[in-house]
């Protein structure tokens, strides 16, 4: 049987590893970009974006171009991310080129 400080110590270990895989996640996906690297640069003119619900490639072009019109953004995230119109899967990630 294990005593409550046994326990708690089981405890500290999980949730040391949790945020530990959450920090070490969140580095991952964080762009790197070397000066003079065209594909550096291509990354952060660019940023992701999670589908969720409902979402269509023109709400989302909406989303990141507000006041312009939406239709060379969503020619662009078709191209970009290779995905049709109407084949968006909440939770998938897009990646959205600047306006």
């Amino acid at each position: 049987m294990m005593s409550a400080v046994g326990r708690t110590r089981v405890r500290r270990r999980r949730v040391a590893l949790l945020v530990s895989l959450v920090v070490a996640s969140a580095a991952w996906t964080v762009p790197r970009v070397a000066v003079g690297d065209p594909e550096g640069e291509e990354a952060a003119a660019s940023s992701r974006y999670v589908v969720r619900s409902g979402d269509t490639l023109w709400s989302i072009a909406r989303r990141f171009a507000p006041g312009e019109d939406p239709r060379p953004l969503v020619d662009a995230l078709l191209v970009t991310n290779g995905v049709e119109a109407g084949a968006l899967v909440p939770g998938q990630t897009l990646v959205v080129p600047s306006p």
